[in-house]
């Protein structure tokens, strides 16, 4: 049974999110998913990227270095990637003594699977990590805990607090910095590190300018300067600016190396 969630709705504890065509929604506590249907094998990008911008209320891909998939028989329903993090300071600031780190960046599972597919899942794509990415030392995840709605007041994305994370015993580090959000028609965040390509000149750039001008932006002039652009596609386009508290910060040491230190209590309720 799916739940969906309404602003003034306190969660349950243990429900689970799942996606379903870029929608979200919960899964109730105490569910059983006969995992013997179930099989875990890494998976290549392409078919990583086509689950995920499908299903993921984010539409979009990280710079994956691993990516996982869950089989229900020869159907893919869940992905789990291991990616790049967007800063080089992200590791070294929660995970400070390990020499290889990586983002668990998305993990998405389908509306049909019960609450426990989900940690075991979880555990069995950490594995694989392990075999397909030698000298990985840790894994940190964020949980954004922001329900956030399209223009037309549609749910986009629940809010979760890492629940599952905190069942798998992720260190809970506290919270990213706060910072303010760039946010498009259909409640999707435009991607700051996509928007520096534009204004850096750098490789794969044209794909975010696309993408802007797929969300309502307009395009860019002939022989414009790529900041001028970036400014003038963000001011005039139909975004709006939205300041966040911060994500979750949940991060696991796979060989031993040094968390930052663990901060308590773990949240509880999206509004936490």
């Amino acid at each position: 049974m799916t739940l969906e969630v309404a602003d003034d709705v306190t969660l349950p504890p243990g429900v689970c999110l799942r996606w379903r065509e870029r929608r979200g929604s919960y899964r109730v506590a105490g569910e059983v998913e006969n995992v013997s249907r179930l099989t875990v094998d890494p998976i290549d990008r392409v078919r990583a990227k086509r689950f995920v911008v499908r299903e993921h209320y984010s539409g979009t891909f990280p710079a994956e270095r691993v990516s996982v998939g869950l089989f229900r028989g020869i159907r893919l329903v869940g992905v789990a990637v291991f990616a790049e993090p967007a800063q080089r300071r992200t590791i070294p600031r929660w995970a400070p003594g390990a020499r290889l780190g990586v983002i668990l960046s998305r993990f998405v599972l389908l509306d049909e699977l019960a609450a426990n597919a989900e940690t075991w899942f979880l555990a069995r794509a950490f594995r694989a990590l392990r075999r397909e990415l030698a000298g990985v030392g840790a894994v940190v995840s964020y949980s954004d805990p922001v329900l956030r709605r399209s223009s037309d007041g549609s749910l986009v994305l629940p809010g979760h607090v890492g629940t599952i994370y905190q069942g798998f015993n992720g260190r809970y580090l506290g919270r990213s910095g706060a910072e303010t959000e760039t946010i498009a028609p259909d409640g999707t965040i435009v991607d700051r590190r996509g928007l520096s390509k534009v204004r850096n000149g750098e490789r794969s750039d044209a794909h975010v300018v696309d993408r802007l001008v797929a969300l309502g932006a307009p395009g860019p002039r002939p022989f414009e300067d790529p900041r001028a652009y970036i400014a003038r596609a963000l001011e005039d386009g139909p975004f709006r600016r939205v300041r966040h508290p911060g994500k979750h910060v949940y991060a696991w040491s796979l060989d031993g190396s040094t968390l930052a230190v663990a901060q308590s209590p773990t949240p509880k309720r999206r509004s936490e």
